[in-house]
């Protein structure tokens, strides 16, 4: 086996590598790196893999070992230490750290720009973080923390150390364990090790739809390092899992048929991750390919093969108000438009990843970045055939995830191959088979009419959505009954008629993504508000203030609104940045918080007193990047006094507290509330002994929200879920029909952390713009046409606008604090307002995402404000 033998971080090294391996993974798996992160490998776009390399940075995954023979090599953590405290101690300042991921790297890259004496330069900085991709920040921060960095070397600012004392919500306390994120000590599922490790690696079906005639292993076992290939014959339990509906096979049978090129067919163990893959490169597949069924249209027509046991239509909602052919007939104005919108790939920066460890006593540990630690141990131990508490989970806080982490991924198979073997077993996947395997956000069809009286009121909206969920269920049915549910908007339509369909087809299995099906839904109403504006003869503005939700209104479900309503502030907080702009257009949102629709939501933390004066807070909710441990640890100082450092947060399948899956914008408001309830039992404890005095103790706290309906149940006032967030967003475009300027004014109900509730809507501004202009993962055949990120049209740094972000505070009944969802809202106006602000500048009317014939994707103006001035808190 050849080796090569270079300098790491100032010392003499040497490493073994097989052919066709890349450098990156010989720093990770040989010499036992993992500050660089794979994201994209061998891809080269994430950036996360950035090494110094004789000074310069360079991206590890494209360099042959072999060209690095006498190199320099220097990782983040050879950076000069004072240069990694001054980096890192700008990004927890400037709020430029979310899921942490990809931070290393850009980590590294500002280190380049240190020495270079440009660091402080924001133009340099921008260009510099082309080589980078975040899709958490919106980038705008990580601007300001690089340039917060080079001012301090130039003296001309300090960066003090995070403050780790006492906090309470509302104020912006620095992102928890942010340090650790940005110096790449903080190890993600990918990093974690155990004696004895095997490493896997999936064989995917070859056709999105094909006859599974049967599976060769004999080259694979042959391969040098293969332990096992495993197959469908070998699972003890349960095969096919599901959140709500079990119809998705974790290993593909010999005899049935794949529906889709994420299909698991075959599991190859061996001894490092390189020779498993390669071990899976030879099984041999033997598929007869069937046609593909790939639209909607397609699935439902007579005649066509179904493609589960009851066939291709999942399901149908179906709801309505009032009398809507009444309505229209009666109207001023009627408009009828179809909408479009696109499939979008997730793209967090961490692909799937978990370790499976076998214990002594008979339990399997299960190390996941799963959204739900209590949903991947049900299913897990069902696939296994043991009882739930043979299997305990804990999370490994994810590298991103938008909802493309509900579903299983690899969790089921790792944890098979570690059972059968007895051996800890980790997998991780290459972006390719990422972007292949998981979820992605629905294309929706959706249908409007919608009518309005002489002074621009609206009268009735009749809404028909087509849904393609792809192979499989996931939680598509839920994404469609959300569409539904807010195909209205947060406008009062008293008269409603709409019906959702979710479909089968052979495509890529489409389920959770930000937004859920409202940002789709929210797409369209907007649109159709826009058309009405011009026949009535208003301006965007002004036919929105005449029909937006006030307390006692009805959502589109029917649920009343309460004095918690709060997006006629967000849209009076940016009336006059339309009102002034040339080229300009405007949105509003809604978004639920909780999942509603008849379903619980819960919310339930333990406190555990640990010797030596520590806290562990416990809860069942995933830590993804949007700042929940960090509130949860505000929320408990602030009820107790004890300092937030002298706290550590986890998740884990702990049945104490079972929470149900990381979704719908519900975490904050559900944990912080138990936490809340938890923390005041201790500091009632605390008044007369010690926090030391305590160890051993337990607080536990609950908070249950079971009293939603679901759309179209038949009471007089429906309420389908516990509350919602509010928004409305201008979008501002330059002389040149660029981007200049966004403006995203929010109802969040209490800011419980400042500076994290604006990089959330940051962060989802950034998603959102791509959403309207540029981001497709383009499906033909049934088949993705590329699998690599710089493909999807995912917007860089260069690319973005300034964001300013007004936060409004009006706050709700519900919880403990009056905060609201804020993780999706975000995104849900975006599209809308680009639509408008299109439409401004030259005079078409757009329906279809992504509006890809626009000049928009670029900004038309440097940006130079700082992340503090551009946001601004209004109670």
């Amino acid at each position: 086996m050849p080796v090569v033998r270079f300098t790491l971080n100032g010392l003499p090294a040497e490493a073994r590598f097989e052919e066709g391996m890349h450098f990156l993974e010989v720093l990770r798996e040989e010499c036992g790196v993992t500050s660089a992160k794979d994201g994209c490998a061998p891809q080269g776009f994430c950036g996360c893999c950035t090494v110094l390399v004789d000074g310069r940075p360079a991206l590890a995954c494209l360099a042959k070992p072999e060209r690095m023979e006498g190199k320099s090599v220097v990782t983040l953590e050879g950076v000069p230490e004072a240069e990694r405290q001054l980096l890192a101690r700008a990004f927890v300042a400037e709020g430029a750290i979310q899921c942490g991921f990809c931070t290393p790297g850009i980590v590294v890259r500002g280190s380049a720009l240190l020495a270079a004496g440009t660091a402080s330069d924001e133009e340099s900085v921008r260009h510099a973080l082309s080589a980078h991709f975040c899709r958490c920040t919106g980038y705008n921060r990580i601007v300001d923390a690089v340039t917060a960095a080079g001012a301090a070397r130039e003296g001309r600012r300090e960066l003090p150390p995070p403050e780790e004392g006492p906090s309470r919500p509302g104020e912006s306390a620095p992102h928890y364990r942010g340090e650790e994120m940005a110096l790449g000590a903080k190890k993600y599922a990918a990093d974690l090790t155990a004696p004895g490790m095997l490493h896997a690696a999936f064989v995917l079906s070859p056709h999105p739809r094909a006859l599974l005639r049967g599976i060769d292993p004999s080259a694979a076992l042959a391969s040098e390092g293969v332990v096992r290939v495993l197959t469908a014959a070998d699972v003890p339990g349960e095969r096919f899992v599901g959140l709500i509906v079990r119809d998705w096979p974790v290993l593909v049978a010999v005899g049935e048929e794949t529906r889709c090129v994420g299909d698991v067919v075959a599991v190859v163990v061996a001894d490092t991750p390189f020779r498993a893959r390669k071990g899976a490169a030879l099984v041999k597949v033997d598929a007869e390919p069937l046609p593909p069924v790939t639209s909607p249209e397609e699935a439902l027509a007579e005649g066509a093969p179904a493609l589960h046991p009851k066939g291709n239509l999942l399901e149908v909602c179906s709801f309505s108000r009032g009398d809507v052919d009444a309505a229209l007939a009666a109207s001023a104005h009627v408009v009828r438009r179809t909408f479009r919108t696109q499939r979008i790939e997730h793209a967090f920066l961490e692909p799937e990843a978990c370790l499976a460890v076998p214990a002594d006593d008979g339990t399997l540990h299960l190390y996941s970045q799963g959204q739900g630690v209590h949903d991947d141990q049900l299913q897990v131990a069902a696939v296994l055939g043991v009882a739930r508490e043979r299997v305990r989970v804990e999370l490994v806080s994810a590298g991103g995830a938008f909802g493309g982490k509900e579903d299983l991924s690899v969790q089921a198979q790792t944890a098979l191959a570690a059972f059968v073997l007895g051996r800890p077993v980790r997998t991780v996947l290459t972006r390719d088979q990422s972007i292949l395997l998981h979820p992605k956000r629905h294309p929706l069809t959706l249908d409007y009419t919608v009518g309005c009286d002489a002074e621009g009121r609206l009268t009735a909206v009749r809404a028909r959505i087509v849904g393609d969920t792809g192979a499989y269920a996931s939680v598509g049915m839920k994404v469609l009954e959300r569409a539904a549910g807010h195909s209205c908007g947060p406008y009062r339509v008293p008269n409603v008629d709409v019906e959702a369909r979710t479909v089968y087809t052979n495509n890529p299995p489409s389920g959770a993504m930000r937004g859920f099906g409202a940002n789709q839904a929210s797409f369209a109403i907007e649109g159709m508000l826009d058309v009405l504006a011009a026949e009535v003869g208003l301006d965007g503005y002004d036919i929105r203030e005449r029909n937006v939700l006030v307390p006692g209104d009805r959502f589109a479900t029917g649920q009343l609104m309460d004095e918690s309503c709060g997006v006629l502030a967000t849209l009076r907080a940016v009336r006059e940045v339309y009102k002034g702009a040339r080229y300009a257009g405007i949105a509003c949102g809604i978004k639920n918080t909780g999942i509603g629709n008849g379903m619980q939501d819960v919310g339930r933390v333990v406190l555990k007193v640990l010797p030596g004066g520590r806290l562990e807070v416990v809860t069942g909710y995933t830590e993804m990047g949007q700042g929940l441990f960090t509130v949860l640890r505000q929320v408990v100082s602030g009820e107790t006094g004890l300092p937030v450092g002298a706290m550590n947060v986890t998740t884990r399948s702990d049945l104490a507290v079972l929470s149900g899956m990381t979704t719908a914008s519900r975490a904050t408001v559900l944990a912080s509330t138990a936490a809340a309830f938890a923390a005041r039992e201790l500091a009632a404890e605390l008044r007369a002994a010690p926090l030391s005095a305590l160890a051993g103790r337990e607080f536990a706290g609950e908070f249950v929200c079971d009293f939603t309906t679901r759309p179209g149940e038949a009471t007089e006032n429906p309420r389908t879920h516990m509350t919602f967030g509010y928004a409305t967003q201008v979008v501002v475009l330059g002389d040149d029909g660029r981007l200049a300027r966004v403006v995203a004014a929010h109802d969040v109900g209490r800011a419980m952390n400042p500076q994290q509730c604006a990089g959330q809507i940051e962060g989802a501004v950034h998603m959102g713009l791509g959403y309207a202009l540029s981001e497709e993962l383009v499906v033909e055949g049934g088949r993705p046409v590329s699998t690599r990120l710089r493909d999807l049209g995912i917007l860089k740094a260069a690319d973005m606008p300034r964001v300013d972000v007004i936060l409004v505070e009006v706050p709700d009944r519900v919880g403990a604090h009056g905060a609201k969802g804020v993780g999706e809202i975000g995104l849900v106006p975006t599209a809308g307002a680009v639509a408008g602000a299109l439409f401004a500048f030259d005079g078409k009317r757009r329906t279809v995402l992504p509006m890809s014939d626009a000049p928009a994707a670029r900004p038309s103006v440097p940006r130079s404000r700082t992340a503090r001035e551009g946001v601004e808190v209004r109670a």
